[in-house]
């Protein structure tokens, strides 16, 4: 094995704790989000219920309030923080290390689904538990806006194929939290110690997460990329000062030789975000915009479209779950997993940013399909065929341009910048999830 060569990734045993770690940063808030009915039915509360006419002229919170704003307040307690702290990220990363920000973050989200799994069989009323769970939602996405955005910074410093593995296994998380939702329906599971099981796996998934994170450094070719930087810079400067000393003997004077040595960079300088932004500004935005349009149709819109064919039968049951929710993330896996085989367009390529401009034409696609309920525009495509096909198209090109940009982002970059860059990009990501969102409530006023 040669310096240059470095060594291999044996049974591809880093590429999985990548995988690994990144299952681990949106699975526990997939399966957060999958017991949707386990909080809903937390809020109800009969007592206060059959009181609420005799304080009508009293504004209260009541249940039947909580359970309306819910998803509202979920949304917005999850987006803001995931926006924040990524954008705090790409600053803080420079001065606390990746060990205590990503095995810290790890542990923080395991403590909260602890506490969470615990609540089950703890009583509370409606409003406390409301609130409680609020602060949940916003500490899980706080500490997994640093976390992903951490291990994007981590995966910069690897080569290129590195990055697919994150990307990879955030959207299995995905996969595996629609397989729970249409595996309750189907078991009927309503009684709210049936989501102890969720929390649980969350916290075992955690607890693999960090196992795997824990093993990372020992690993030769994690080693050997994750100090190159530091290791070439201290070689230089080792026969930098031998080359100086040899110039101070040489009675003719050959101090000019010193212009013809190129300093390296020093790995202890911080480097720039904003120069940095500007050498992957269109990888940067084409990633932001991949997620807008996504988030500005899925699952907003892509949720309130009715079957034709799930009239009086079960279909009618599992047609949102399986057509909307699994079949997004199983393509959207595929998609990001693709990435892993080859990597089309390239890096420099212009068709790049215009395959991403491109997918907004999925957003009237899906508008025109059978949304209920619906005031303004005429349904174009009602055929469930046609809404499946769509998914299938808009899914597999969402996982795939993302990773190819989240990939391509930390390799526009110099070695000692790929860090800083990895978590550039995770802010553009986290930037788009949250236009997205605003972008929905526009898109859903217009049908």
């Amino acid at each position: 094995m040669t310096a240059r060569d470095g060594p291999q990734d044996r049974y591809k045993a880093v590429w999985l704790i990548f995988f690994i770690l990144g299952l681990g940063t949106l699975l526990p808030w997939n399966f957060f989000m999958t017991a949707r009915e386990y909080f809903i039915s937390r809020l109800k509360d009969p007592e206060e219920t059959s009181h609420v006419r005799n304080q009508t002229g009293k504004a209260t919170f009541t249940p039947s309030y909580l359970q309306s704003v819910f998803d509202n307040f979920m949304t917005l307690c999850a987006m803001v923080p995931l926006l924040i702290f990524t954008c705090l990220n790409s600053f803080i990363h420079q001065r606390i290390p990746q060990q205590i920000r990503i095995s810290g973050s790890l542990v923080a989200i395991g403590l909260v689904f602890l506490v969470t799994a615990i609540m089950v069989k703890v009583p509370m009323d409606p409003l406390p538990f409301f609130v409680f769970t609020m602060i949940s939602i916003v500490f899980i996405n706080s500490f997994g806006a640093i976390l992903q955005s951490s291990l994007f910074g981590l995966a910069g410093l690897l080569p290129v194929s590195y990055t697919a593995p994150i990307m990879s296994g955030q959207g299995l998380a995905g996969t595996f939290a629609a397989l729970a939702m249409i595996f309750s329906i189907a078991i009927g599971a309503q009684q709210p110690e049936s989501f102890i099981g969720y929390f649980t796996t969350a916290c075992v998934t955690i607890v693999l997460a960090i196992v795997s994170y824990v093993v990372l450094p020992h690993m030769d070719f994690f080693r050997y990329y994750s100090m190159k930087d530091k290791t070439e810079y201290r070689v230089y400067n080792a026969e930098l000062e031998t080359k100086r000393d040899l110039i101070k003997k040489d009675e003719n004077g050959m101090e000019q030789n010193n212009s013809k040595i190129i300093p390296i960079h020093n790995p202890d300088e911080q480097p720039s975000v904003i120069a940095i932004f500007k050498k992957l500004w269109v990888l940067a935005l084409s990633v932001c915009f991949v997620f807008t349009v996504t988030i500005g149709v899925f699952p907003a819109i892509t949720a309130k479209v009715s079957t034709v064919l799930g009239e009086g039968n079960k279909w009618g049951l599992y047609f949102i779950p399986v057509s909307c929710f699994l079949l997004f993330n199983v393509f959207d896996w595929t998609g990001r997993s693709l990435t892993a085989l080859f990597t089309w367009p390239g890096m420099d390529s212009c068709l790049l940013p215009v395959m991403v401009v491109l997918r907004v034409i999925f957003v009237p696609l899906f508008m025109l399909c059978n949304v209920t309920p619906r005031y303004y525009l005429p349904v174009v495509f009602s055929h469930d065929a046609w809404y499946i096909v769509f998914m299938i198209f808009f899914s597999i090109s969402n996982g795939y341009l993302a990773s190819l940009c989240m990939c391509f982002g930390p390799k526009k970059v110099l070695v000692h910048e790929a860090e800083t860059a990895g978590a550039v990009m995770a802010f553009f990501l986290s930037l788009g999830l949250a236009l997205g969102a605003a972008v929905s409530f526009l898109v859903r006023i217009l049908i």
